[in-house]
């Protein structure tokens, strides 16, 4: 889906402008998304498998939820409709636990430059895998990895299968929910 997204400046300052993401893709230009990680308090992280018809990494693992933030949107509402949008489930304000915010470039092609600011957030998933429903166009599966195992893949370079998001994010990710479980 096209939509209005905020132009951001290199170090992630609002613009003032906005445009289609699709323009802020074919031109490089910065914009923000919000990233949701759910994980279990005996230690595992939900991943979704993105979706087949993806035009960016399609069939591999990534972010629990992740989507782009509208032109004009509150972050955290943002976030709070992508949960519900992508996995079905409802959460509150103070269920998101912000980690950051992360600065992220992706060439993909000629017409596609992927710049963008993750506002990365953690929340405990506090329901069974079960009670999530996907949403068929954008989420091909859902599943929960032991974070040893993700956190040992990732320390041997064996991503194979994972949206090759950069190692420093990863282990942000690691680390963070390391304290929390």
């Amino acid at each position: 889906m096209d939509e209005l997204v905020d132009i951001l400046d290199e170090s992630g300052a609002h613009t003032g402008k906005s445009c289609l993401k699709s323009e802020a893709h074919l031109k490089g230009l910065f914009h923000p998304t919000a990233h949701i990680w759910f994980y279990t308090s005996d230690g595992k992280i939900l991943f979704q498998k993105r979706g087949k018809d993806k035009k960016t990494f399609p069939l591999l693992w990534d972010v629990s939820v992740a989507g782009h933030i509208g032109a004009g949107e509150d972050i955290i509402e943002a976030a709070i409709r992508e949960i519900e949008e992508e996995i079905n489930l409802q959460i509150s304000l103070s269920d998101l636990d912000k980690i950051g915010v992360f600065k992220s470039i992706q060439k993909h092609s000629e017409t596609l430059l992927d710049k963008e600011f993750h506002h990365t957030f953690l929340c405990k998933l506090k329901v069974p895998l079960s009670a999530l429903s996907k949403q068929e166009s954008e989420v091909e599966d859902l599943a929960l990895f032991q974070l040893v195992d993700f956190k040992s893949k990732l320390n041997s370079g064996e991503l194979e299968g994972f949206v090759p998001h950069l190692p420093s994010y990863y282990h942000k990710i690691i680390t963070e929910l390391e304290l929390r479980t």
